[in-house]
């Protein structure tokens, strides 16, 4: 338990690491795509999208979340104004709303390959 614990805390590093060396993180503001545990759920206990949300408050310039099943954080904007408001998506939960996203020539990245191409 305790080893696949330190994966997935790892993996928001692992992720946040490959951002910085392909974009300007410091001057973008970054949409992070979903906050809950898992896909289509309300539940955000042990969420790695907040420590995502956390890490990249450092690094980029702003970060806006939002998450369709999740109403407990008054911190979340509705899916347009993040899209809207964004230079980089970050998909964390691959919820079936964004599966037909509109996000015009927005940057996602998607590690899901829900709907990108899993590049960081």
């Amino acid at each position: 338990g305790h080893a696949a614990m330190n994966v997935n805390e790892g993996l928001v590093l692992y992720v946040i690491d490959g951002i910085r060396k392909k974009y300007d993180l410091p001057n973008l503001s970054v949409g992070l795509l979903g906050m809950a545990f898992k896909p289509d759920v309300d539940d955000t206990r042990s969420s790695l999208s907040y420590k995502m949300k956390k890490m990249l408050q450092f690094y980029a310039k702003e970060v806006l979340t939002t998450d369709p099943h999740v109403h407990t954080d008054p911190s979340l904007l509705p899916l347009e104004d993040v899209i809207d408001r964004c230079d980089l998506l970050i998909l964390c939960v691959p919820h079936a709303a964004y599966k037909d996203l509109d996000i015009f020539d927005t940057p996602v990245v998607d590690v899901w390959r829900f709907i990108g191409d899993g590049s960081v």
